[in-house]
């Protein structure tokens, strides 16, 4: 008998080759087309950046403290739309333990060579430490030996080799912020080191932050707690660069910024290189339109401001960006900003903030501004009974009673931001999304400090399939607060509806780690697993998820706040509407729990979770599909005519359930064969 095979089913998705065209479609609705409006044109771009503080053979004292903050910031501009405007899937992320050799070579020689094409942007960042060894110079995995530096760091030659002849793209950007970084860009003196690189076109833009013989500094006085290169860096991608003031950053513009900047905030012991490379000046960096402003005369010499709070945990705006949380006794120092008038506002919630208000930015010098926070807000005693009123009736599903005691809380007080927050999320769960969004919005603009509307305002852009700005958003959420539970767990979340399986597996296992019990958390981590073939694994993780959320279905949203969140990439959004979320999560982990039994080839236990599955929603065609499969997994191995009929009942309800998907067209061939050895 035929022993039958399918493809990967990820849960309530379409087959890996839609999938792809459907991103495809997408992608370029994103942006990777011209943007009409300005004519600046974005071209695809790829990225890996790299950051490795904390060592796993080098002493405490040869630790760093900020590389994977560092890392973080790169990741954070480069996926702005008011940044790089990369798209999240394109930007590999290796920082910490990850960043071994082997992830680094996998990355470097790989994949960015198997997806960068001839007219697309790379970038490639590395913040860590550096060595020279023998003349030659080296970036530091995490698990470098020093006394086999040689044969366990990444030799800065091959880099070179990799960047000039393997990786086609139009423009290619090298960020290196390490001790000897300035051996990728040599002297003169050193010119023995990675001559490669000296050969190349003009594609290829080099920034080191320092000489091949100097040390590259990291300290908590440049925003809080960064390299001073990639400060730098990050300030002058934000705009802070853009002397043109057409809102691009450009090669020149960048290198250039940092240069001087670098410079003159160490005294002239750190100077960074891009002199000996070559390439297009005009190389487009970062495009922030918002900051264009045509035929403004060019910005004299940098400033600064320092920033100090009156108490803890003060999130500081200039220009309406965040730049930094702030806390009594310490300070924020924002050096290389462009003088002149800046907008600076000090928030923390609760409170009144301080701003918005003017500040000026002289050339040449540091300003000391004060944020004081000390008037609490007062809630009107009617608007806080209409938002408990409205509070009770939402733990009811009571919604319309509650959007109208909620809209009664803003009008007693319009800066209640928890009433905006619980009427977005009472418009969220009644699916009118636009009308939820304006409230989410609403809430962050009174408090921007509201991680817990920030992380539920991501939830429902991943709700609607705006899976970038919902990462965005939860990456803003977890540089405020890494331990989120709820930024963590959707994040997960969303990385695997992205198809980035490895980060998504690691932003659950961090959800896990903080709230065993959240049992979302533990079916993400077994999409993931099952996404990248660790079956056993993913058996495991979908018997926990199932074990957690064990409870009585009109109960689920009282026991887990998680749950709000539906799930309607998964599912037909009227199908959600119909039946609670809590019915669709059993059903779609008891379907991947037979997806993974059967991969593993044990018949039995993928035949029992298919029924499970099947049990919740008897119409869902994928799971019919890998059960008729397991009934005839079965068939083959005990030679069994009871599972190969009914193999052949499950496999004609895919049929007749869904005629042209993939899998019905081979579930028809499969039926041919069955009926030939059934006659």
């Amino acid at each position: 008998m035929l022993r039958l095979t399918t493809c990967l089913i990820a849960a309530a998705l379409l087959c890996p080759a839609q999938q792809k065209k459907a991103r495809d479609l997408k992608y370029e609705k994103d942006g990777l087309a011209p943007v009409t409006k300005t004519d600046v044109a974005i071209p695809r771009s790829y990225a890996v950046i790299i950051g490795v503080a904390t060592y796993k053979n080098l002493t405490d004292k040869q630790q760093l403290q900020f590389s994977e903050r560092d890392a973080e910031s790169i990741y954070s501009i480069l996926i702005s739309p008011e940044g790089g405007n990369f798209h999240v899937e394109n930007v590999h992320k290796l920082t910490g333990a990850q960043a071994t050799l082997a992830n680094i070579r996998k990355e470097l020689e790989t994949w960015l060579p198997a997806v960068a094409k001839e007219e697309d942007r790379v970038v490639i960042y590395f913040a860590g430490h550096g060595y020279v060894d023998h003349g030659k110079g080296y970036l530091a995995p995490y698990d470098l030996k020093p006394a086999d530096i040689a044969g366990t760091g990444y030799q800065m030659e091959t880099l070179g080799k990799v960047i000039g002849s393997k990786i086609k793209a139009k423009w290619k950007v090298l960020l290196t912020d390490s001790c000897h970084s300035g051996a990728i860009t040599p002297d003169a003196d050193v010119e023995t080191l990675n001559k490669s690189l000296q050969e190349l076109d003009r594609s290829l833009f080099s920034l080191t932050a320092s000489r091949a013989r100097e040390r590259s500094f990291e300290s908590d006085r440049w925003g809080g707690g960064h390299g001073i290169f990639t400060y730098y860096v990050v300030k002058g991608l934000e705009g802070e660069a853009d002397e043109s003031h057409d809102g691009i950053v450009t090669a020149d513009e960048l290198g250039e910024y940092v240069r001087r900047n670098v410079r003159e905030a160490t005294n002239g012991q750190q100077n960074p290189t891009s002199e000996r490379a070559s390439y297009d000046p005009d190389m487009l960096l970062s495009y922030s339109p918002s900051l264009a402003r045509p035929g403004a005369p060019p910005a004299p010499k940098y400033g600064g401001l320092i920033f100090e709070a009156n108490r803890d945990g003060v999130e500081v705006f200039v220009d309406d960006k965040s730049v930094g949380v702030v806390s009594k006794g310490t300070s924020l120092r924002l050096p290389g900003l462009t003088p002149g008038v800046h907008q600076i506002k000090g928030v923390h919630q609760g409170f009144e903030p301080d701003g918005p208000r003017e500040e000026t930015v002289y050339p040449g010098q540091e300003s000391a501004v004060t944020l004081k926070l000390v008037i609490p807000r007062r809630r009107p005693r009617a608007a806080v009974d209409a938002f408990d009123n409205g509070l009770s009736l939402y733990t009811k599903a009571a919604y319309q009673k509650a959007a109208d005691q909620f809209q009664a809380a803003l009008k007693e007080d319009p800066n209640y931001s928890q009433a905006a927050l619980y009427l977005a999320r009472v418009y969220r769960d009644q699916f009118k999304e636009d009308d939820a969004e304006k409230l989410f919005k609403r809430a962050l603009a009174i408090d921007p400090d509201y991680t817990e509307a920030r992380a539920t305002y991501a939830g429902m852009l991943l709700d609607k399939g705006s899976l970038d700005e919902s990462i965005r958003q939860l990456n803003t959420v977890l540089q405020r607060e890494p331990d989120n539970p709820l930024a963590n767990y959707l994040l997960a979340q969303s990385l695997r509806m992205k198809d980035l399986f490895p980060d998504s597996i690691k932003a659950a296992r961090k959800a896990i780690a903080m709230a065993p019990k959240n049992a979302e958390a533990h079916f993400w981590l077994a999409e993931s697993l099952r996404m990248v073939g660790q079956y056993k694994e993913s058996v495991e993780a979908y018997k926990q998820y199932l074990l957690l959320s064990n409870f009585d279905a009109n109960q689920a949203l009282k026991v887990n706040y998680y749950v709000t969140v539906w799930f309607t990439s998964y599912t037909k959004k009227k199908n959600s509407a119909q039946r609670d979320v809590w019915n669709n999560m059993r059903s779609l982990a008891y379907f991947g729990l037979c997806d993974s039994e059967y991969k593993l080839d044990n018949f039995d236990a993928a035949i029992a979770g298919c029924q499970r599955s099947l049990s919740y929603d008897r119409t869902y065609p994928y799971t019919h599909y890998i059960l008729g499969l397991a009934f005839l997994g079965r068939a083959n191995k005990q030679d069994s005519m009871e599972s190969l009929y009914a193999a052949r009942a499950h496999l004609r309800a895919i049929v007749g359930s869904d005629p042209d998907l993939p899998e019905a067209e081979y579930a028809r061939k499969t039926l041919a064969n069955i009926d030939a050895v059934a006659r």
